[in-house]
This record gives structure tokens, sequence and C-alpha cells, in this order.
């Protein structure tokens, strides 16, 4: 009776301990990669993420609204006044993964062209004191892996914050 009561204990401890070690790593791992996402929109966030990387941090496309990521890959030689060089190709797997993962702007609601103006981006940002205008170096004081597509990762001040 003892062993077979202790067998079955030390079963349940290491079924618990498997439990405990693949949590930890699906978290760790959570922690260290981009968001995932279906296998559709994977081309669309790389290139995306190559072709913004090279002069600023890209931003989650949730931050601004779909109309705003249209108005921008319709006229990429006209990005604040830079001019941004995109293959068709590029522009339509871009196109496809930002209106996948935007959201909609409202009837007559203005369309805003810049982070600070975007009621997406106040609405993730409501106690935080943003400098005006925002840069990516605005990001990178409270986004640690910004520049990773990672805005999960907080700095200890704004870590624990509600």
């Amino acid at each position: 009776m003892y062993s077979l009561k202790r067998r079955k204990t030390a079963r349940l401890l290491v079924i618990l301990g498997i439990f405990l070690c693949c949590l930890g790593l699906g978290w760790s791992l959570a922690a260290w990669s981009l968001e995932p996402i279906p296998e559709r929109f994977t081309a669309g966030r790389e290139t995306y993420l190559e072709s913004c990387k090279g002069c600023h941090i890209a931003i989650p496309p949730q931050v601004m609204p779909t109309e705003t990521w249209r108005k921008l890959l319709e006229k990429p030689q006209n990005h604040y006044s830079t001019s941004v060089d995109l293959l068709s190709l590029s522009q339509v797997l871009i196109w496809d993964y930002l209106r996948a993962y935007s959201r909609p702007l409202y009837k007559d609601e203005p369309l805003p062209l810049y982070l600070e103006q975007s009621r997406y981006f106040k609405a993730l940002h409501p106690r935080v004191p943003l400098p005006q205008p925002l840069t990516e170096k605005t990001c990178a004081n409270c986004h640690l892996n910004a520049n990773s597509f990672d805005f999960r990762s907080l700095t200890p001040q704004w870590d624990n914050s509600p």
C-alpha cells in the first residue's frame, strides 16, 4: 500500500515537473519571438519589417488605422518627404498583412498620418506622458526591444504599470 501511494506521488510530481518546464519554456520563447501569425501573412510581415527598419522602427499595424496604411502604400514615393522603393509585389504582400492587422477608421474621423494623431496609439498609451513630436527614440525609451518589433518588453518603470 505504501509503495503504491509513493509511486502515484512520484508519477504526479514528474508530470507536474514536465508541465512546469513546458510552461516556462513557452513563456520564455514567447517573450523573445514575434507574435505568431498565420503563414499567409508571414511574407508580408517580413517584407514590411525589412522595408521599414532601414529608416525607422517598424510600428505594429494595430496603432494606425487601415486607411492610413492604404494611403502610405499607395504612394511610397511620398513617404513623409522620403521616397521608399517598393516593388508592386512587396506592396501587395505588405498591404495584405497591414490590412489584416490594422483597425478601421470611424466614419467622419480625420485620417491620422502621425502616431500622435492616432486614437489607437493614444488608447494603448493612456497614462504615458508623450513628448511632441514622437520619434523612434520615444518608442525605444519604454519599449526595450522596439528595434526587434517587440513592443511588449518594457523598461522597469512601465513593466508593472496598470
